[in-house]
């Protein structure tokens, strides 16, 4: 018993240690699977935007290649909305739409609702105020899973 409980320790963390880089990468597998259909991962609306939006924050602070995507992705939206067709909205006003847009209507096209949560995660982190909330909570979160 005492070597099994060296080797553990020697291992390291339960999760080698993931970060937000691995947790990123493994909520995008998730998102990709369940897009392209998968057994062990059914995804409706909800799902397919609460992934994407959970996949913008965390790539957000990965700085890698996912963090290019999920810039860009916030980007659409973002000029879209505040192009000056619907007056001075601020970044609130753009999460909140858009967050409404994502968990409104019927898509029958899931990738879309994903493509737009990924936007909104960048988008929450930018707005501030109730949004930084929840952001911060997934990050935190995040963390210490990733720290495991």
């Amino acid at each position: 018993m005492t070597i099994a409980a060296d080797v553990v320790l020697a291992a390291g963390p339960v999760l080698g240690g993931a970060g937000t880089s691995g947790l990123a990468l493994t909520n995008g597998i998730i998102l990709l699977a369940g897009l392209r259909g998968s057994d062990r991962v059914d995804l409706n609306r909800d799902k397919a935007g609460a992934l994407g939006i959970g996949l913008g924050i965390l790539s957000s602070t990965a700085d890698t290649v996912l963090s290019q995507f999920s810039d860009g992705a916030a980007q659409v939206p973002t000029s879209l909305i505040q192009g000056g067709a619907f007056g001075h909205i601020g970044m609130g006003g753009v999460a909140l739409a858009l967050t409404t847009t994502i968990f409104v209507f019927k898509w029958k096209k899931l990738i879309i609702p994903a493509f737009l949560g990924t936007g909104a995660g960048v988008i929450y982190s930018q707005a501030g105020g109730i949004w930084g909330i929840g952001q911060n909570l997934i990050l935190k979160t995040a963390g210490a899973v990733g720290a495991l």
